[in-house]
């Protein structure tokens, strides 16, 4: 079916179906039900806009270039799903390309997305310093660069919603999991979880800090870095892990070191991935609203695209939320966790 037959059957002039179709900027002033007529008479007679002629007149590609670490369960795949609803429903394309936290890529990349005439760049935990042609977003970049708007997380209320929760459930010896050197989110949630400690009252014994170590997205690194809590022999009674797959890992070690959880070691992750409610037992977490903080990305992108000079904030501030499970319990009176290790 043409446009213009399209917009017959429809009794609507062909230029406001095809504002609609296109997602004009100017199609905002027509009414919802009016679109909803438009979508779905286009749905039932498979009609599709023409592609070529559409980026010929708008000059653009309607296609968004989205650089992650790595694609995997876990911090990446919540935050592109995100970024997926919201650039399918709004008719766009996407590329998405994942570096491994290599600097080469990571320079290389937005420059090959350029080359492929990408409309817009969202890059998701990954370091920023380029200032482009093009609008970027970043989703805990932290870098502040001149007309790029980060999504990032309240990380000093992530800190007290983990500690306050272990500190009044009686846990005073609590071992912390930090996150690898090349995370985004490494440095900015240590230094909060340090200042709400201190707030708190509450000591950190640097025998009782540990650091995930490779790019692996498995739960092998935090089962690595618990065997070497457990060896340094110094007792204690809860962890916080630096992401639900590292708390995952943390809990086999526990396990193979005959540890319960939570009767002998009170565990907490952060991030609230899909899998983390179906742990045995359900993880207790901090979550990042990581598909909202994707849609919001990807939201913030198409309008800076589609009105230059628009959201031209420099942090979009989210959110965190404690989600109590089954991970968690009061510190047993007069017992603390000490190792036995098994090699």
């Amino acid at each position: 079916m043409s446009l213009k037959k399209l917009a017959e059957h429809l009794d609507l002039s062909p230029a406001t179906v095809s504002l609609v179709i296109n997602r004009s900027s100017v199609a905002d002033s027509i009414p919802q039900d009016t679109k909803d007529r438009i979508f779905a008479a286009a749905r039932k007679f498979k009609y599709r806009a023409n592609f070529f002629a559409r980026s010929l007149r708008t000059q653009r590609s309607f296609t968004i270039g989205v650089i992650v670490p790595e694609v995997s369960e876990g911090y990446s795949a919540s935050v592109m799903s995100g970024v997926e609803d919201y650039l399918l429903q709004e008719g766009y394309f996407y590329f998405v390309a994942s570096h491994r936290h290599r600097s080469d890529l990571i320079d290389e990349y937005p420059r090959m997305f350029l080359e492929r005439s990408v409309d817009g760049l969202i890059a998701v935990d990954t370091p920023w310093h380029l200032n482009l042609s093009v609008p970027v977003v970043t989703v805990s970049g932290h870098n502040e660069v001149k007309g790029v708007t980060n999504i990032v997380l309240n990380h000093q209320r992530a800190a007290e919603l983990a500690l306050k929760h272990l500190f009044h459930l009686g846990h005073r010896r609590i071992a912390f999991m930090k996150g690898q050197e090349f995370s985004s989110d490494t440095e900015v949630r240590w230094s909060n979880i340090e200042h709400v400690a201190q707030q708190l009252g509450l000591k950190i014994n640097p025998r009782l800090v540990t650091q995930l170590q490779g790019d692996s997205p498995s739960p092998q690194l935090g089962y690595i870095a618990t065997k070497v809590l457990l060896a340094s022999r110094n007792p204690f009674s809860a962890l916080f892990a630096f992401n639900d797959i590292s708390a995952m890992g943390a809990i086999r070690a526990l396990r193979e070191a005959g540890k319960q959880v939570p009767e002998d070691v009170s565990v907490i992750g952060f991030d609230d991935i899909q899998s983390a409610a179906f742990q045995n037992p359900g993880l207790t977490t901090v979550r990042q609203p990581l598909r909202e903080m994707g849609r919001a990305a990807a939201e913030i992108l198409l309008k800076r695209i589609n009105r230059p000079g628009s959201e031209l904030r420099d942090q979009h501030i989210v959110e965190p939320e404690l989600v109590i499970r089954e991970t968690t319990y009061p510190v047993p009176t007069g017992t603390l966790v000490t190792a036995k290790w098994r090699p």
